[in-house]
């Protein structure tokens, strides 16, 4: 005796032609949905005898329980760390969290979304760099889900958006150096298509503005996050521009690299050049891990607490979903300076 196929939820939307959203909404009675298309999805439910699970009856009530959490890229220290505080905070608050990726460049962002509102989640946060975001936003504003962002750094207005303040950690471990007596920083690594690296650059031009200190754009060098081009380049720089006493770089990894550089290039030129880079040249750093996990390098780093944001973030999201109508609202994180050398 044949067993019948369970009728599934893309049954009913094939049957209906609409997308699988579409019946999740109907479902759940959330966002904005035409009578006619709910009398079509409606239709389809009854012809093809669609049994509604547990978390469809949970959807009709109003909460699943679940959280979808969409990471550009896990691999980054930075998200991962994010990731880990958010999903901490809502597991306490007796939530779940749905995690996927989205890609390195945000490619599968849309697609992603649309998986997670057809599974019915309460809400979806997004953690990392969008192009689609004003996108996302009109199609959570369509479907009723309460959308979060959090980014290292963004253009996005009118969302809910945390993140990093870039420009005032700049501003923070520039200073620093200064204070220390140095008057010739340099800047390694980042690429130029980076906003984030666009906002520390920035808060490290300005810094040395504010204090009349010389400006030089030979001085502000790009690389790969690489140990290996971050050693070659501070080599090839302090090389050109053997008056600099202090670079500034951009993330951990660079600034490892960096520190190999002063290292080898001691140990290659002989005589005191090992004494001279080491008094001689300061390093300084924005950590894109948690400060338990610095490296212990002779260095002053400044961090954003990533597990930090993402309670903020997941503490945002449920009130979100408590109160869906409040305003949206940009929260900029605070740096702090750590591990001073």
């Amino acid at each position: 005796m044949a067993i019948a196929k369970k009728v599934t939820i893309n049954d009913v939307a094939h049957a209906a032609g609409v997308s699988v959203a579409t019946v999740s909404l109907v479902l759940s009675g959330k966002g904005r949905i035409s009578t006619a298309t709910g009398e079509r999805v409606s239709q389809a439910i009854e012809h093809l005898g669609f049994v509604r699970n547990r978390q469809a009856a949970s959807l009709r009530g109003g909460q699943t329980g679940v959280i979808g959490l969409i990471v550009g890229d896990l691999s980054s220290p930075f998200y991962a760390e994010l990731a880990a505080g958010l999903i901490e905070a809502l597991e306490s608050q007796g939530k779940m969290v749905f995690l996927t990726q989205g890609g390195k460049q945000g490619e599968h962002m849309l697609q992603r979304f649309a998986t997670l509102v057809s599974q019915g989640v309460d809400g979806v946060v997004i953690a990392g760099s969008v192009d689609q975001g004003m996108e996302l936003r009109d199609k959570a504003d369509e479907s009723g889900v309460p959308l979060v962002f959090a980014s290292r750094a963004s253009y996005l207005d009118d969302v809910d958006l945390i993140r990093p303040d870039n420009m005032q950690a700049a501003q923070m471990i520039t200073e620093h150096l200064i204070r220390r007596g140095h008057q010739r920083i340099a800047w390694l690594g980042g690429l130029s298509a980076s906003l984030t690296r666009a906002e520390r650059v920035g808060g490290y031009c300005a810094t040395l503005l504010k204090f009349g200190l010389p400006f030089h754009s030979e001085w502000v060098v790009e690389c790969e996050t690489s140990q290996k081009q971050a050693s070659q380049a501070l080599t090839q720089l302090l090389r050109h521009n053997p008056t600099i006493t202090a670079v500034v770089c951009y993330n951990n990894v660079v600034a490892m690299g960096a520190w190999l550089g002063l290292m080898r290039a001691g140990w290659q030129s002989g005589e005191h050049a090992v004494d001279y880079y080491d008094k001689r040249v300061a390093l300084a750093a924005f950590a894109d891990v948690p400060e338990k996990d610095l490296d212990d390098a002779p260095m002053s780093w400044v961090i954003t607490p990533a597990r930090e944001m993402g309670k903020s973030v997941a503490e945002r999201m449920l009130q979100r979903i408590e109160d869906r109508k409040s305003t949206a609202r940009n929260q900029i994180m605070p740096p702090r300076l750590v591990k001073q050398q």
